[in-house]
């Protein structure tokens, strides 16, 4: 039985790991100022980057739907497994050996978890390499020789042998100790009529793999006549691990390229990549065992994402045959900045990428990508294709049936541009018509889009929420702004704000939801306590159970601070410390003079010049602070 992850271990692991370099495994992401880092949200769809890495502070938050924290957390909601397991598998990562409080340090981890199928996976794919060097694997050598892979692509791209006999690998699995139900629900095994048997029998295999590199399933290819299982391809049923919507073949190869070249290459299966990968197109990829769609599409866009604006490039390889036109009918029909930018790429007599470099070599794969067609122009020319252009008959129906496709392209200036090259493509001399004809039924598509404004409208007049200590602060609230930055501050960098920030009167912060991360702060041992980065942002979020506070503490603890560089930080940590006292004290100044002028000067003399002693005080005070607030200021921006 496993003990207790210690404390001390959680942290160290944190503080060694970059969280950069592991979100960057799963997100495309761009310098976006002195400590911080962007791109597309993984937990959500959007098509502006509003997700941010600190990495110095071992932090990541979502301005756009709010998910925010530590390393842990990240691998925890991108993996879907609990928190032991998301320290276990940094420590793999980092070769980190945990300690556990009352097991040792070989303490075998809990069976059934994401840890144990893994490896399950990991084994049998060490496995399953070692017999293709077998005798018995001819077949499999055979099938890559013929399609121009040698040892070392094989090898590349992890490529293994599942041998004869039921239960051959499920058998050297168990010696290794692991149990007949993580074998199970790995997808390695199954139960037969008379025991666990292996899932898979004499074929060739691929290892797939998340973004991480981690083994998570396996594609098989039949190689023999008298094989009885069903098609010719069979990948591992869906598991923990493996959830074929969401898994691409290639991918961990191809992600660095991907997002460096702003450009991926869908292609239709596993030999395709490899064509692809060793021709010299490194961004190639394949959907595994379903047809490529949103999920997978999803996370392309988040590698492609640049800096401020998608300008990324999707090449698909589909035949051309019918369904290769459907499936630009669906990319055409989907997200319009993914279109505009979205090519497709046919080989000559509908080879797949694998037959093209079999036969014609690496510069035509390199070449039929580079000949890549715009997606607007492949669909459009394919429904002409249809018709005879060189009668006027065949014009007028080819017009008829185009137009309206031509009319989806929302894009302005595309669609002027597309609607004119329509004219040239059918050969039809009233060039202006047919671009008025595809204005016109462009703007019945939009009119009929506008039924839904009025409700939107009503729902924009509906009262406001009452103010409670969930309610999130409007971040660009000026009179705010102040509390918002101390509290950045004191999250980001106690070690700077320290005992100064500490010292601040609950009564500096004006917003329940600011009062409250105050309050919390100090529960968590205030900014001087001496912890800082991801372990001080999360002892101040544990400290709470209210999840709109947990969520604003990691927006604070993310947002990136108005300087210009680093060595900015403590100058603009002082003044926002000296702006939030100021702010407090003329608070206090206004309540003394409302209290002066409720006093007689000569019927209670010794009070009034008591509350006028304090007052004067208060108002140097504040003078000072204000100074020091305004010549700590004046190079930085409000965030």
């Amino acid at each position: 039985m496993a003990g207790r992850l210690p404390d001390r271990d959680i942290a160290a692991i944190r503080d060694r790991v970059r969280i950069e370099d592991v979100v960057g495994e799963y997100v495309a992401l761009k310098r976006a100022g002195a400590d911080s880092m962007k791109g597309l949200c993984p937990f959500h769809d959007e098509k502006s980057p509003s997700f941010h890495v600190r990495p110095n502070h071992g932090l990541f938050h979502c301005f756009g739907c709010g998910e925010g924290g530590d390393v842990y957390k990240f691998l925890q909601q991108i993996e879907h497994i609990g928190f032991v397991e998301a320290v276990e598998q940094m420590a793999d990562r980092i070769g980190y050996q945990i300690n556990y409080e009352g097991g040792g340090t070989s303490v075998q981890r809990d069976r059934g978890t994401r840890s144990r199928l893994v490896a399950a996976n990991t084994a049998a794919h060490e496995f399953y390499m070692a017999r293709l060097r077998e005798p018995d694997a001819e077949a499999a050598h055979r099938y890559l020789t013929e399609r121009n892979f040698d040892g070392n692509a094989a090898q590349q791209f992890g490529c293994g042998y599942a041998p004869d006999g039921w239960d051959t690998l499920t058998k050297h699995l168990l010696r290794k100790g692991f149990e007949f139900k993580e074998l199970e629900a790995a997808g390695l095994s199954k139960q037969g009529k008379r025991g666990p048997i292996d899932r898979f029998h004499r074929r060739l295999l691929w290892p797939l793999r998340n973004l991480g590199g981690e083994v998570i399933g396996f594609g098989a290819r039949k190689l023999f006549d008298d094989d009885t299982m069903p098609g010719k391809y069979v990948n591992t049923p869906e598991t923990l691990l493996y959830k074929k919507s969401q898994v691409l073949f290639g991918l961990d190869l191809a992600k660095r390229d991907i997002a460096k070249g702003h450009q991926a290459v869908v292609v239709e299966g596993y030999t395709d990549v490899m064509a692809m990968h060793l021709a010299g197109v490194k961004t190639a990829v394949a959907s595994c065992g379903t047809a490529f769609g949103d999920e997978h599409m999803a996370i392309l866009r988040r590698l492609l994402m640049d800096d401020n604006f998608w300008r990324g490039e999707i090449i698909y390889t589909f035949d051309g045959d019918a369904a290769g036109q459907a499936a630009a009918l669906k990319a055409f029909a989907g997200d319009q900045k993914l279109a505009g930018q979205t090519y497709i790429a046919v080989a000559p007599d509908g080879q797949d990428p694998c037959e093209l470099r079999q036969h014609s070599g690496d510069s035509a794969v390199r070449d039929l990508v580079a000949r890549r067609t715009p997606l607007y122009e492949f669909v459009i020319r394919g429904l002409l294709a249809e018709y005879n252009l060189d009668q006027v008959e065949g014009q007028v129906e080819a017009l008829r049936r185009a137009v309206p496709v031509v009319a989806q392209i929302k894009d302005n200036a595309t669609r002027k541009a597309y609607a004119t090259r329509l004219a040239g493509w059918v050969g039809w001399d009233d060039i202006q018509t047919v671009v008025r004809r595809v204005g016109e039924e462009a703007k019945r598509g939009r009119a009929g889009g506008t039924a839904t404004a009025p409700r939107r409208q009503g729902r924009a007049e509906a009262p406001a929420a009452p103010e409670h200590v969930a309610a999130r602060p409007n971040p660009n609230d000026p009179v705010l702004l102040p509390q918002r930055q101390v509290l950045c501050a004191a999250l980001q960098y106690p070690a700077i704000a320290g005992a100064v920030f500490d010292s601040l009167e609950p009564e500096a912060f004006t917003h329940p939801a600011y009062i409250a991360i105050r309050a919390v702060i100090a529960e968590a041992g205030g900014a001087s306590c001496g912890l800082g980065g991801a372990e001080w942002v999360n002892a101040v979020s544990d400290r709470t159970d209210e999840l709109t506070l947990r969520a604003l503490v990691s927006e604070l603890a993310s947002v990136p601070l108005p300087v210009k560089s680093a060595n900015d930080i403590p100058r603009f940590i002082t003044g926002v410390l000296a702006r939030a006292q100021e702010a407090w004290v003329g608070r206090q100044v206004a309540e003394l003079k409302s209290k002066l002028q409720r006093v007689s000067s000569t019927d209670a003399a010794e009070t009034y010049m008591s509350l006028f002693g304090d007052l004067v005080a208060l108002e140097q005070y504040r003078k000072s602070l204000l100074t020091q607030a305004m010549g700590n200021s004046d190079d930085f921006v409000s965030n």
